[in-house]
């Protein structure tokens, strides 16, 4: 499509953060798109609009992410954390609080300046940040607090909080994504009552009763996983203790609750063990889960939780739907070898698949029709490096770094790019079209200096093995890199000499 915007990739090494002009590549090599500067951390808002650069001074830069050029600067002391909004409206920050009840979690209106709410928080984790969430389209905003939900007019925070959930015990939330109709929300167990997982409508009038309920023993946490739609939620229950004996690392169940209580139940899965990943397709009509003791299995359901298709099983840890919708990756990240397989879910079959060792985080292009893996620090101190995959698995780029602590397509909505049934054809007219499309390059963009060739990785030796096989080539005559030095050569000559010497006398001797 003619229309459709570029594709951008956000770099972060430890000098700073570059972006560079995403795929199709000139000459098979990226270009800057923006030369490095300098930051601690780096995140783009929900939609793409604006990105935030963290600096080591406590600074905070927001960029246009069109322009990529520098639209505000917040100069915060003793900033721990900061969040966009998805829109890119504002800007939360957390400071480690210096007196007790210090307003320490900021909201700030970015095209303004201006500090537009703020409160106090004794501390974050990853299940309390950021404290206040949005919506995807930012027409709603609540927070945690003791025992409720708050909310809040986002267009109008000098209102204050506009209406509370009441939920004793509620420990996590979570607000559906558009529209955000419907908040769901979580109470441990306590006391020897069961814990539940609840849902409620956002509307005043009806915050007084949930409008579905899950009540379970043994959960310790949970994960949510609202569907684009807000029809559906997804609830990966955790258990710290496996009763049965079977793992390690405890037990866990999906549950399946719908808003107007037409569902309330297990996801019927085949097969024992942990549920490893669930994730929605984009159109919210189907989810797929990966689960059970490896090799694990691969399972879609539609939104009624009846299967749809059977992938089979493998070593596979983690899910990404194409933002069509029409594509699935299938891989096994983490500990798992990096297998991957890529299934065109529509027609049922296989695409292809290839591997990508040792990735730390994994996503698609806004428009579909690559995938992006990257292996990164501090996760991984050795190996790092970002790889780039066609729709069907083939590789189409892959660069290693010293150091890569981030590696991210620039967000877009997935409706500025083509059908889901041009996808495949355009990406075969993409292939053909390559070779005359290289070298038309613009000159004035500066070139990514490409990795010299790639040489097979070593075996990881730790240090005092290596000095260990110094010491043993100088005594047996083999050198680290395989070969002989002249002088181990010259021992090994004496020592055949020797030995020849030895074994004739001792030959004379017996005869």
């Amino acid at each position: 499509m003619s229309s459709s915007p570029s594709l951008e990739i956000l770099v972060r090494e430890a000098e700073g953060f570059t972006v560079w002009n995403g795929p199709p590549f000139s000459n098979g090599q990226p270009t800057l798109k923006l030369e490095r500067v300098s930051c601690s951390n780096t995140k783009f808002s929900v939609d793409g609009s604006k990105l935030m650069a963290m600096k080591s001074d406590g600074t905070i830069s927001i960029y246009d992410s069109g322009s990529l050029t520098e639209v505000r600067s917040f100069p915060i002391a003793n900033v721990t954390a900061a969040e966009l909004s998805p829109c890119g409206t504002y800007l939360q920050t957390f400071q480690k609080p210096t007196t007790p009840q210090e307003k320490n979690v900021s909201i700030w209106n970015i095209e303004t300046g201006d500090l537009a709410h703020s409160h106090y928080q004794k501390s974050i984790t990853k299940a309390s940040w950021p404290s206040i969430r949005f919506c995807l389209d930012e027409s709603s905003a609540c927070r945690l607090a003791t025992n409720e939900i708050q909310f809040f007019d986002p267009k109008d925070f000098s209102k204050g909080i506009t209406s509370r959930i009441r939920v004793p015990g509620v420990a996590a939330f979570e607000l559906s994504k558009t529209p955000a109709s419907h908040v769901a929300v979580f109470v441990p167990e306590s006391k020897g009552s069961p814990g539940s997982v609840q849902i409620y409508g956002c509307g005043e009038e009806l915050q007084s009763q949930p409008s579905a309920r899950r009540s379970f023993f043994r959960c310790s946490s949970v994960q949510f996983s609202w569907n684009h739609g807000s029809t559906g939620l997804l609830v990966v229950v955790q258990s710290d203790v496996d009763k049965t004996n079977q793992s390690y690392y405890g037990e866990t169940k999906l549950h399946y609750l719908t808003i107007d209580s037409t569902h309330e139940g297990l996801v019927p899965l085949r097969k024992e063990g942990p549920v490893h990943d669930v994730q929605w397709s984009f159109s919210g009509s189907e989810f797929a889960v990966v689960y059970g003791f490896m090799p694990a299995c691969v399972t879609i359901f539609d939104k009624n939780c009846k299967p749809l298709m059977e992938i089979g099983e493998g070593p596979y840890n983690t899910l990404r739907w194409n933002p069509k919708g029409r594509v699935l990756c299938v891989a096994g990240f983490g500990n798992l070898p990096g297998d991957m397989a890529f299934w065109d879910v529509v027609n049922k079959k296989q695409l292809g698949s290839n591997k990508a060792e040792w990735s730390v985080t994994s996503e698609w292009s806004p428009d579909g029709r690559y995938f992006l893996t990257a292996s990164t620090a501090p996760r991984r101190q050795i190996d790092n490096g970002m790889k780039i995959f066609n729709y069907d698995g083939k590789r189409y780029f892959k660069k290693m770094f010293e150091r890569l602590y981030q590696a991210e397509w620039k967000p877009e909505s997935p409706d500025r790019f083509g059908d889901i049934s041009e996808l495949i054809k355009s990406v075969e007219s993409l292939k053909l079209g390559e070779g005359k499309s290289q070298g038309q390059g613009s000159a004035q963009k500066k070139a990514v200096a490409p990795n010299p060739i790639a040489q097979k990785p070593a075996a990881y030796r730790p240090p005092h093995a290596k000095h260990a096989a110094a010491v043993q080539a100088e005594l047996l005559g083999v050198s680290t890199a395989g070969e002989m030095s002249k002088n181990a050569l010259k021992n090994k000559k004496k020592r055949e000499k020797k030995k020849a010497a030895e074994a004739a006398a001792a030959s004379g001797a017996n005869a």
